[in-house]
């Protein structure tokens, strides 16, 4: 079963209250107010927009251990098992500009597949955190409690998926979001991927 994400019209957009500087889209980590922050990161291996040539650049993230232990503890965990058993190896297969990249399938690599620590699925935790600012990395799901092992990093404000996806993390600084913005321009309306080089995690752990 996919997991999809509902994109919004873009004439929603200009009604969103985003807290980003729309010149840069940067943005302020919120992960000073919270407990238990966990850290996890990402190595992913893409060919940025005009360039054929890959590179690699490096995801850091927090997560909101303290607030969604589970989700976070299943983000965390299948970034340290080997290829074939989390996400090392796996690519992002849907990338939309203006919306966000998804990314977790490390078994069918296409957006159906992929399966969390506890199983096949898992109920989703709580909707403490909202989708309010680029940056944040939440479940992505088929429909209600089907959390499995895919996610997405937001690149804008998209509050129509609040209490529907568990938000359970953050990118933890400007460096990792300019890579996030770099693939972020790899995608399409469609979120088909415009680059003969996949984006692929080629290394993943936590710190």
């Amino acid at each position: 079963m996919f997991c999809r994400l509902k994109s919004t019209p873009p004439s929603l957009f200009s009604s969103l209250n985003c807290s980003f500087n729309p010149a840069t889209r940067s943005f302020s980590s919120t992960s000073a107010a919270m407990s238990a922050i966990t850290k996890a990161f990402f190595e992913i291996q893409y060919a940025p927009v005009g360039s054929s040539a890959p590179k690699t650049g490096r995801i850091n993230f927090n997560l909101y251990e303290g607030d969604v232990p589970k989700t976070a503890r299943n983000f965390r965990e299948l970034c340290t098992k080997p290829e074939g058993e989390g996400y090392k190896g796996s690519g992002f297969h849907r990338i939309i500009p203006q919306f966000m990249l998804q990314g977790g399938d490390f078994t069918r690599h296409n957006g159906t597949g992929g399966r969390s620590i506890y199983g096949e699925k898992f109920p989703d935790e709580n909707f403490k955190h909202k989708h309010t600012r680029p940056g944040l990395l939440s479940m992505a799901n088929a429909g209600p409690n089907t959390n499995g092992s895919q996610f997405f990093i937001t690149t804008v404000v998209t509050s129509w998926l609040d209490g529907k996806h568990v938000v359970f993390g953050e990118v933890a600084d400007e460096a990792s979001m300019q890579v996030v913005k770099e693939i972020e321009a790899l995608g399409s309306s469609s979120g088909a991927v415009r680059s003969s080089v996949k984006p692929t995690i080629v290394n993943c752990g936590e710190e």
